[in-house]
């Protein structure tokens, strides 16, 4: 029994060439069931990330490796209508020990464009559900994704992998919530409505703030971002009116100007005082070029953090995890290596089954023909004589002649090891 692995992910191949052998949740199924049908393969699992798509496949016997490879991979093209010198150079492939130690850093997060990043645990999982449901699990796969969740979990336990955040969007509400206790009481304004202020968003939306406003140049592009948080849209043109009624600005727009400015700020903060509003706001400006102008740092009702402050946080987390993914590498060789003894005595169960039905075959064609004998009137102890005779020769000699194999190559350890097995005392 063995395992192996073919790949692509964002080290290998850009953007372009990924999306092109991705599959999606709709079609994961019908893939899995066509890849499944393939006669040396026990079992299979596709993971499929905007990162990555890796076959992960079980088989019977290491001799069919070099088929399995060549077949996975004409699968692959066929599946999705590519030419496989086009994607030669961007693909990898692991098999043994090397597969189970890649897909343990995977689930951890080692492997991932941001290290240490959670959320493709969830996407590994969902692969194993997918292949569960459509019955395409083999024992090996079914035991090699259970030791992969545990790894998981050890690497972040015993681990600061994840203890701090390497997203700047993560570190903008990180720092929202660290500088107010209350979110409940707090009112956010998130200006723009691209990708960066979406994500900010979901982090956001768990924590239940008292009111988001989102300002937008064009009220279609805010509608998605606004029925995600039941949020209400205003125009760019309503901040400096609206300004006073928020506790938390987090901008991320595309304008070459800035489009909060110092004597804004100053407006806001006055009207605030006068309504017993939270002392400070806090500003958060993730664009480039920046939406707020850097003067209102010097206001000391304000907080500004801009791109750079929460860039400098985001590398210094990264350097903290490249040193947990150290300690992590040491988890994980370790775990590979229990799996990989379970897989090796997978295989020696496989063998004793073999070699206890090849001495019941031998067994019983001797003692058919011993009591025929019998019933013939022959001699009861004579035909039993013959019998253990007969038994002893044909079940030693295979191992005889190993013994005698291994004496002649001058191999000790092979000796050593038929010799314990036997059951054998040295002299």
């Amino acid at each position: 029994m063995s395992i192996a692995i073919l790949g692509i992910n964002h080290k290998t191949a850009p953007v372009a060439l990924r999306e092109k052998i991705a599959f999606s949740p709709d079609t994961i199924d019908k893939a899995l069931y066509s890849l499944h049908q393939h006669p040396l393969l026990g079992g299979c699992v596709i993971l499929s990330t905007c990162n990555r798509t890796e076959i992960y496949v079980g088989f019977e016997h290491q001799s069919d490796l070099v088929r399995i490879k060549a077949s996975v991979e004409q699968w692959l093209c066929q599946y999705h209508h590519i030419t496989l010198s086009d994607y030669q150079d961007c693909l990898y492939w692991y098999d043994g020990k090397a597969a189970a130690e890649h897909l343990m850093k995977v689930a951890s997060g080692i492997d991932s464009m941001i290290l240490g990043e959670p959320q493709i645990l969830g996407q590994v999982k969902q692969a194993y559900s997918y292949s569960q449901q459509n019955k395409c699990l083999s024992s090996e796969l079914e035991k090699l994704f259970q030791r992969i969740f545990h790894v998981a979990k050890r690497v972040r336990t015993e681990t600061d992998i994840g203890s701090n955040s390497a997203s700047v969007a993560y570190s903008a509400c990180l720092i929202a919530r660290q500088l107010f206790q209350c979110a409940a009481n707090l009112n956010v304004m998130l200006v723009g409505a691209g990708e960066t202020i979406e994500l900010i968003a979901r982090y956001l939306k768990p924590h239940g703030f008292n009111k988001i406003i989102v300002a937008n140049r064009t009220r279609e592009k805010a509608l998605k971002l606004a029925n995600l948080m039941d949020a209400e849209i205003i125009a760019l043109s309503d901040i400096p009116i609206r300004l006073k009624d928020v506790d938390i600005v987090i901008s991320s727009t595309a304008s070459p100007l800035p489009i909060i400015g110092k004597g804004m700020v100053e407006r806001s903060i006055s009207l605030r005082k006068a309504k017993s509003a939270a002392s400070k706001m806090l500003f958060i400006d993730l664009a480039v070029p920046r939406d707020i102008e850097g003067e209102i740092a010097e206001l000391t009702d304000v907080h500004l953090f801009t791109i750079d402050d929460l860039q400098k946080t985001v590398q210094s987390n990264l350097e903290q995890r490249a040193i947990a993914a150290k300690e992590a590498e040491y988890i994980i060789e370790e775990e590979a290596e229990i799996f990989m003894q379970w897989l090796r005595s997978r295989n020696a169960i496989d063998l004793i089954k073999q070699y206890r039905e090849q001495a019941e075959i031998i067994k019983l064609e001797l003692m058919d023909k011993a009591i025929l004998a019998i019933k013939q009137g022959g001699d009861v102890d004579d035909i039993l004589t013959k019998f253990s005779y007969q038994l002893t020769n044909r079940l030693i000699h295979a191992p005889t002649q190993t013994l005698l194999h291994a004496a002649t190559k001058d191999c000790c350890d092979c000796l050593k090891v038929l010799s314990d097995g036997l059951g054998l005392k040295e002299h």
